[in-house]
């Protein structure tokens, strides 16, 4: 049984092999996808792949739910770090909107 990493390891290592066999004429193809799609290829994968990448974030950004207990426990550490602060002789001035800066 074969882990993750290595099945990927062989699909991208066969389909490397196969691309630069056309690359090199061993096996035959037409003149226009030898000279003109086979060298540009790997960037159109690349760009491909960018451009899949950007809109799952965005796709994911765009469909991310807040979590109000995530809010709030995060709120209750502020609260907490602004206290230890306080303990250490650190001023923080709270400007009431969530936000403080240090003095």
């Amino acid at each position: 049984m074969t882990t993750r990493a290595v099945q990927l390891l062989i699909v991208f290592g066969s389909a490397s092999f196969v691309y630069v066999l056309f690359l090199l004429g061993v096996i035959p193809t037409t003149e226009i996808v030898q000279h003109e799609i086979l060298p540009v290829l790997p960037f159109w994968l690349l760009v491909t792949f960018g451009s899949y990448s950007l809109g799952s974030l965005g796709w994911g950004l765009l469909t991310f739910n807040d979590k109000p207990e995530a809010y709030d426990k995060l709120l209750n550490e502020i609260e907490q770090a602004k206290v230890e602060l306080a303990d250490m002789g650190v001023t923080i001035e709270d400007d009431g909107e969530g936000s403080s800066d240090m003095v």
